[in-house]
């Protein structure tokens, strides 16, 4: 019976003691951006990407003006595209982005003078900022 006892009070400490060791799993963060040009009737907007090495602090993308900056310096150095005003979307849920993506994309598609330009990962892809 001692031996029992023994036994389950250090079963029990094993237990207390790994709950608290282990670590809160990283959440990840997902990302697309737009672009529009009020000069231009075409929009632009990415893939869905996953932001590598990233975590949301109180809510917020840390340094999102500098994602929007890439995209935008993408299209204006590389693609030769002027006067473009750039934004980006993120979450922790990519099905919350899916929905954000077929809002803007659908209405956009109903003004039948513009039109829609998707770039591929393969074209273009977020990079982590520089601290």
């Amino acid at each position: 019976m001692k031996f029992a006892k023994i036994a389950f009070s250090l079963l029990l400490a094993f237990v207390v003691c790994s709950a608290f060791s282990f670590k809160k799993q990283a959440k990840v963060v997902y990302a697309f951006g737009v672009s529009t040009s009020f000069t231009d009737t075409a929009f632009y907007y990415t893939d869905i990407q996953l932001l590598d090495s990233v975590q949301l602090k109180n809510g917020f993308l840390p340094q999102r003006d500098l994602y929007s900056y890439q995209l935008k310096n993408y299209l204006e150095v590389d693609k030769g595209l002027a006067n473009r005003t750039c934004m980006i979307y993120f979450s922790e849920s990519k099905k919350k982005l899916d929905k954000e993506v077929l809002k803007l994309v659908s209405k956009y598609k109903k003004d039948k003078s513009v039109t829609l330009q998707k770039i591929e990962t393969s074209e273009f892809r977020f990079k982590k900022p520089q601290e």
